[in-house]
């Protein structure tokens, strides 16, 4: 049962969630490899089923995964299915990801998930700029996509999908994750104590990503559903000193608890682990920093992930009552 009473509002049927929802259909780059045939099958068979209108491998037009057509191209697959295609799940070897992706956005294709990893700098850094030239969005590389619970999952994120309907259940949390694995451990975190998410997103954990945690922020904000966000974060990186900055500035309605993990590395200067964007250039990247700047931006930081669902309900209770006595 919910611990609070700011989770009793959620309705079934509500519609929450940013980016994707029952409508968006996406195609699958690279459909044909042995993890991206995985992938597409536990897209097909979560929640309503999503709409995977087609595949795309250089060299094997005609052939179906599980029923998805294949092209060659992305804009073969564009005018087949005879109406612009929202996204595009990019799973084909780090080499060929920047083609992938500039052929997705050059065809209109508007939110790229980009599930790929050890992808060189210098292309992620040209993908995000033409994404930003077209009014794309990237989410990743090196993450596990997006879900809307009981809706849709664009990626691999909660893994088959009778493992991701027990993890992730409608409600309003946002959450946004630097890990994959994490992003489905604080959901069901959440879950278990009563609290479902509108929509998670696993934005990957290297140096560049194409969405940060305050590119996110104006999406949940806009959410009137969404009622808090979650965060996981790691040392490294200036993502939380954009985060907490965003949220001071905007004077932000939603409460956010964090999980910082990788505390230990404060005493280990130089080291790195996990991600490619835990690498800790200076003081302003450890953890400690970390926690102080998003605490002076009234960001609650948990020391256990079971620690969440009761903080993010008092903050979310605390928020309401203040609005109840304006």
């Amino acid at each position: 049962m919910p611990r609070e009473g700011a989770a009793l509002r959620f309705e079934a049927g509500q519609s929450m969630s940013i980016l994707v929802d029952q409508d968006t259909t996406f195609i699958v780059q690279g459909i044909t490899g042995r993890e991206a045939v995985n992938l597409t099958r536990e897209c097909l068979d979560y929640g309503a089923g999503a709409k995977v209108v087609g595949g795309v491998t250089p060299g094997r037009l005609g052939r179906r995964v599980h029923g998805v057509p294949v092209f060659d191209t992305v804009a073969q697959a564009v005018a087949d299915h005879g109406a612009p295609i929202d996204g595009s799940v990019v799973t084909v070897p780090p080499a060929f990801t920047k083609d992938a992706v500039f052929e997705a956005i050059e065809n209109g294709i508007k939110l790229i998930v980009i599930v790929t990893e050890r992808i060189p700098r210098r292309d992620v850094a040209e993908m995000v700029e033409l994404a930003a030239l077209r009014g794309a969005r990237i989410i990743g590389p090196n993450c596990l996509g997006i879900i809307v619970p009981d809706v849709i999952k664009m990626g691999g994120i909660g893994g088959p999908a009778r493992n991701a309907a027990q993890a992730y259940s409608p409600g309003p949390i946002g959450v946004i994750s630097r890990s994959g694995g994490m992003t489905t451990e604080m959901s069901s975190t959440l879950s278990a104590a009563g609290l479902g998410q509108s929509t998670a997103v696993s934005i990957g954990g290297d140096a560049i990503i194409g969405s940060t945690y305050a590119e996110l922020m104006p999406l949940f904000e806009a959410d009137e559903e969404t009622k808090g966000i979650v965060i996981y974060t790691e040392p490294g990186g200036r993502m939380e000193a954009e985060l907490a900055t965003w949220v001071t500035e905007h004077e932000s309605r939603l409460p956010v608890v964090a999980f910082m993990a990788g505390r230990f590395m404060d005493e280990m200067p130089g080291m790195s682990f996990g991600h490619a964007g835990t690498i800790v250039e200076g003081k302003e990247d450890t953890a400690s920093e970390k926690i102080a700047r998003l605490a002076d931006a009234g960001i609650a930081v948990a020391e256990r992930i079971e620690e969440i669902p009761q903080m993010i309900s008092a903050k979310i209770a605390e928020r309401e009552a203040k609005e109840a006595l304006a």
